[in-house]
């Protein structure tokens, strides 16, 4: 296979559940090929950098094989490389992201005691 259309591969690569999905990331701007804001019909080719954000995750990868078919996850994972800068910097966010939970107090939600004060309060 020569090229493949971006929206297929991100597909096949299990970065999206269908081709819709893929169709709007590419199209709302959350995947960039060679830092560049691509179509969803541009044809893809082995060697390219493609930026893909996923919720809070950036990950920065070079299409390693090109596929239009879905297969299983450790297939999917062969279609692409991760480059270890990428790991690096979503480990670390990751790592502060959990840190700035952790020091964020933890509320818990009133019990039937506390409701009715809170009622009493709030109509004085």
């Amino acid at each position: 296979m020569d090229k493949v259309r971006i929206d297929k591969w991100l597909w096949a690569a299990r970065f999206f559940k269908t081709r819709a999905l893929a169709k709007n990331a590419i199209e709302n701007g959350k995947v960039h090929i060679n830092g560049q804001k691509p179509k969803p019909s541009r044809m893809l080719d082995v060697g390219e950098t493609l930026t893909v954000r996923q919720g809070y995750d950036e990950k920065i990868l070079e299409v390693a094989a090109l596929s239009d078919q879905r297969r299983g996850a450790p297939e999917a994972q062969k279609l692409y490389r991760e480059t270890d800068e990428s790991i690096a910097t979503r480990d670390k966010q990751q790592a502060e992201r959990k840190a700035l939970n952790q020091s964020m107090p933890q509320h818990e939600k009133p019990n039937k005691k506390q409701r009715r004060q809170i009622h009493r309060f709030i109509r004085g």
